[in-house]
Formats: C-alpha cells, sequence, structure tokens
C-alpha cells in the first residue's frame, strides 16, 4: 500500500476568537479587535459595476501602494501589499528562516507570529514581559548568534501595552544590526499618547526595521483581507519574487483606496475609541477588574483581585449574547480580551457586568 510522506508540524493551530454561540443571533462580538464604526461611507458608496472583476485584479496593487505612499509619504517602491498582514508575516518567515534559526518575540503576542516562524523551521524564543509590558532587556538577552528576527506588536496584542518613542528606538540600537526588527503598527491609529510614535515614522529609512500595516483594525475592512508591508527595497523586491499572483482581490484594493481617502472617518473612529476607553476604564476599576492603560481599541481585562473568575464572567457574558475573547491560547489565566465596541454594544457591555458583579 503506498504511503504518502509529508511534514507534520508540531505547532498549535491559531484558534480565533469566537464569532458564534450555537444558533443564537444578534450577538456583540467583542472578541476580535474589529472596528466599532464598521468601514467608511465611501467603500459603502462604492459602485462594483464595469469594474471587470471578472478580470484578476492588479498584482502588484500600483493604485492602493501610490494611495498608500500619498497618505503617510512614504516610499512606493518599499511597499508591498497581501491578504492581511498575516501575509506578509508569512512570506518574509519564508524569506529570512531556515532551520534551527532562531526567532525572538514577547511571550504574550500575536499568535501567527510564532506559527508561520514554526512552519518555516525556526526555533522560538519567547522572552518574559514585566507587567505584561515587553521587556527590551529580556529580548536582547535572548538574542544569539542564530536570531534572525525580533517580532513585536506596538501597542501589543493581547497585553494592550507598548513601547515608547525612546524604548523602540533603544531596542534597535542594542539588537545585532544583523538582525531584523519587525514592528506590528496594526492599532498605530487609534494611539494618542504624546509618548508614542509608529514603527513606520521611527524607522521609514531603516535598513534593518520592517513594518506591518493592516485594514481590518480601524478602517472595518477585516473580511476583505488586506494589508501592506514596508521595508528596505532589497527586502521588498526579494519577497515579490515569493509574492502570490494576485493576493489581494480587486474589491479589497479598490475599498483599501477609498477608506485612506476619507481622514474624516478616521478621526471620528479614533475619538469614539478614546472616549468609550475612558468610560470603560473607570467602569472596570469600580468592579477590580484590573486593566491596561489606554491603548489600542481592545483592554486586558485581569480578574485575580475581583470577586468573579475570567470563565464565570464569560459565561454569564455569553448567555447575554456577548462574546468576548478567552485567553487560554496566549495561556494566560484568569484574563479576557474585550474589544471596544459601537456605543450601543458598550452600554450592554456594561450593564451586563453591573449585573453580574451586583
Amino acid at each position: 500500500m503506498t504511503q504518502l510522506k509529508y511534514r507534520k508540524i508540531n505547532i498549535e493551530t491559531y484558534r480565533p476568537g469566537k464569532s458564534k454561540l450555537g444558533k443564537i443571533k444578534n450577538l456583540i462580538k467583542l472578541s476580535a479587535n474589529e472596528s466599532a464604526l464598521g468601514v467608511s461611507p465611501r467603500v459603502k458608496k462604492l459602485n462594483l459595476k464595469n469594474k471587470n472583476i471578472e478580470k484578476y485584479p492588479d498584482s502588484k496593487c500600483k493604485e492602493l501602494r501610490k494611495q498608500i505612499a500619498r497618505n503617510f509619504k512614504c516610499d512606493f517602491n518599499k511597499i508591498i501589499c497581501g491578504s492581511g498582514s498575516d501575509e506578509i508575516i508569512q512570506m518574509i518567515c519564508q524569506l529570512f528562516l531556515e532551520k534551527n534559526d532562531e526567532v525572538v518575540l514577547p511571550q504574550y503576542s500575536f499568535l501567527m507570529y510564532r506559527i508561520y516562524a514554526k512552519i518555516a523551521g525556526a526555533k522560538i524564543i519567547f522572552s518574559k514581559e514585566k507587567n505584561f509590558k515587553i521587556s527590551l532587556d529580556d529580548i536582547v538577552a535572548k538574542t544569539s548568534n542564530r536570531t534572525k528576527i525580533v517580532f513585536l506588536a506596538n501597542p501589543n496584542n493581547p497585553t494592550g501595552t507598548y513601547l515608547n518613542i525612546n524604548e523602540l528606538k533603544n531596542l534597535r540600537k542594542r539588537l545585532n544590526k544583523k538582525i531584523l526588527l519587525v514592528i506590528d503598527d496594526a492599532y498605530f491609529e487609534y494611539m494618542t499618547q504624546k509618548d508614542y510614535a509608529s514603527g513606520l515614522r521611527l524607522f521609514k529609512n531603516s535598513k534593518n526595521v520592517f513594518i506591518l500595516r493592516t485594514f481590518s483594525k480601524v478602517y472595518g475592512l477585516a473580511s476583505l483581507r488586506v494589508g501592506w508591508g514596508y521595508g528596505p527595497k532589497k527586502i521588498i523586491d526579494e519577497l515579490y519574487k515569493i509574492k502570490p499572483p494576485f493576493n489581494v482581490n480587486k474589491i479589497a484594493q479598490l475599498s483599501a483606496i477609498e477608506s485612506l481617502k476619507d481622514s474624516e472617518f478616521i478621526k471620528k473612529s479614533v475619538k469614539h475609541n478614546l472616549n468609550w476607553s475612558i468610560k470603560i476604564k473607570k467602569f472596570l476599576k469600580i468592579n477590580n477588574i484590573n486593566t491596561n492603560k489606554i491603548s489600542a481599541n481592545f483592554f486586558l481585562l485581569d480578574f485575580d483581585n475581583c470577586k468573579r473568575s475570567a470563565k464565570y464572567v464569560e459565561k454569564k457574558l455569553e448567555k447575554k449574547r456577548i462574546i468576548l475573547r478567552s485567553m487560554k491560547s496566549y495561556k494566560m489565566k484568569n484574563k479576557l480580551r474585550m474589544t471596544i465596541g459601537s456605543s450601543i454594544e458598550n452600554k450592554k457591555f456594561i450593564k451586563e457586568i453591573n449585573n453580574i458583579f451586583r
């Protein structure tokens, strides 16, 4: 009998937050850090007639890259687009990593960093965090002559903490120049703190920093899967050699372009997020639910010092059709992650938490 041979990859499959509860309808989904206000009105007005969707899309996303370059005052030739930033992460790992190479990343960080690195054959080295904040000292200490990449998101998911301008610059200075620092700017639009700056702003001309961006968060295009990367032209040129053809569909490209043109919608989304973050954080404190400082569009809820456990709260909320993100995949005990939702969703969340802790 013929037996096919294939690799057996020892990884834990990515498990997204819940989006369904059996056949229950009208759920309030606060588990995936999606946009509270949806998409820009410009996207909703897109006329897809006569867009030749029966034809393949532009493989190099030229018009989208032009718009990105205009918006962020960066080099068109140093931009590559992907089917979500996930695909860019995958390509970076394919390009840089071989068996027995090492990748350093914070112990609590976006799961796809470790998954794609491990698929490429690399060894994952976790740096410890201090009070859920990335430790520069431990990242540097965990690097070796085998380290090829350091991945980090700033602000970090799922902890909500962030490195300030000086800390981020200091990290790049302390790392070996041959190590690629990959900074994920997924939530940078929400950041209003004066001591924060995006990776793109700080390292636009760096030769050993690569930046990740996404349209899945503040732009509200999560289901269309479109993201982009920015880095040294030599790296970008090599990534284009391994990039799948037509990886970003035409509707996604058109929607992303329109999203970038609507700065007022982004301002509105950021203002909504900040106002509700302030209200929710005060409310959480009253109930002794510890959380991170206001940063992105989510909070990490710590139930260690309150009278209810994370599991208890999670189940009670689900009975009221509210879904939060379990932190089991991140190996974080007694924690949940909560996305800032619409005004109606946030009011419902506050009401039900009040009932649980009453």
